[in-house]
């Protein structure tokens, strides 16, 4: 009886076991039976137009300062904050009665000279006369040469006077040196001018055309060097397309600009350097300290190319699903910017690589993944 009992219990063991196992089985099936099967695609190299922007500071073509070239009171202002103003228009007037009674002194001192260049020029002669008759010694008449050849110094003395004190009286009228924009005024009516004053009177810019600085950091550059055509910087500068500039409120600037100029060296700080764009002004819409963003493009050939809608971006990095042994994987990539509607990858993936396409909404790291097949993603689509 005994035995009976140990060999039926050892049977319904057994049988436990036979069906745990088919129950596994059965579980391991419909598991692979739900991973889900997602479209696949093989990375890929191409060329591809990149739109930069960086921010720029306009300033007018001319920013003079005007500052006095000569001492006196603020007498007179002929403009206003802001007025527009032509090259050659009075602007301010220095106290100017010094400088005229300068001038007449300097006219009475050539009146005076001249009289004296006569009466030596005189003597001269007289003493050149009697030389000849033996009147008169050699000396004499060289004493009357030096005599006539410093009042000849005296008027060139006086005449440099005066045209020192037309210089300074002039000077006290402050004229516009081109066409532009006056700024604000440092100084008001009664301050004493000075050459040496520590502001200008004000800032006039000259805003028909403008320019525009921005920096571009030393891969970006790079890049553009090798876009263009040319052998010197200058022909590099020649062969660049227009740029754009993108106002602060971000509508679009009407004209196009030119590139024109670029700093001699990167700026060790900041490991950037500066360029200099040129963009006409013909209704005097743009204003010295406006602000923006330069737009430019920058084209690449044979990079990687990945679409942005197979991508999943967390907190700024961008990461892209691919299948390892079953499973998914999410990998990150660097990008170096966008081209429509793909990302250019600088890091991360390389041609030949497989990517998944759609679907990975709700995927996570390790859940099992089987690659579609391209049959059925041609009978999808």
């Amino acid at each position: 009886m005994q035995r009976f009992f140990i060999q039926k219990s050892t049977l319904i063991f057994l049988s436990l076991v036979v069906l745990a196992g088919c129950r596994k089985n059965n579980q391991n099936q419909s598991y692979q039976q739900q991973a889900p099967e997602l479209p696949v695609e093989t990375v890929k190299q191409g060329d591809a137009s990149v739109s930069r922007e960086y921010a720029a500071a306009v300033e007018g073509v001319s920013n003079v300062e005007i500052r006095p070239q000569v001492t006196g009171y603020l007498s007179k202002i002929f403009v206003d904050e802001g007025d527009y103003v032509r090259a050659g228009q009075s602007l301010f007037k220095i106290e100017d009665q010094v400088f005229r009674e300068q001038l007449k002194i300097a006219q009475a001192a050539l009146i005076t000279a001249q009289a004296n260049l006569s009466t030596s020029k005189i003597d001269l002669d007289r003493k050149k006369e009697l030389f000849k008759n033996k009147m008169v010694s050699d000396i004499q008449v060289k004493e009357a040469e030096a005599a006539y050849n410093a009042a000849r110094g005296a008027v060139s003395s006086s005449t440099s006077s005066i045209q020192s004190a037309k210089i300074n009286l002039n000077f006290s009228t402050i004229k516009a040196p081109v066409s532009g924009f006056i700024g604000r005024f440092n100084y008001r009516l009664g301050s004493l001018m000075t050459p040496g004053n520590q502001l200008p009177i004000t800032l006039l810019s000259d805003i028909h055309q403008v320019y525009t600085y921005f920096s571009m950091s030393e891969n970006d550059f790079n890049n553009f060097q090798k876009q263009q055509v040319g052998s010197s910087v200058q022909e590099v500068i020649n062969n660049t397309p227009a740029v754009s500039l993108l106002l602060s409120g971000g509508e679009k600037y009407t004209e196009a600009g030119k590139i024109d100029a670029v700093e001699g060296q990167f700026n060790k700080t900041t490991g950037s350097i500066t360029l200099r764009a040129k963009f006409n002004n013909p209704n005097n819409f743009l204003r010295s300290g406006n602000t923006g963003k330069i737009v430019m493009n920058q084209f690449y050939s044979n990079v990687i190319l990945l679409p942005i809608a197979s991508t999943r971006t967390i907190q700024d990095k961008v990461f892209v699903f691919t299948i390892k042994n079953g499973k998914a994987v999410m990998l990150p990539v660097e990008v170096n910017g966008k081209a429509g509607d793909q990302f250019i990858v600088s890091n991360g993936l390389k041609a030949g690589d497989q990517y998944i396409t759609t679907g990975f909404d709700r995927l996570q790291p390790g859940t099992p993944v089987v690659a579609q097949k391209k049959n059925a993603q041609q009978k999808k689509s």
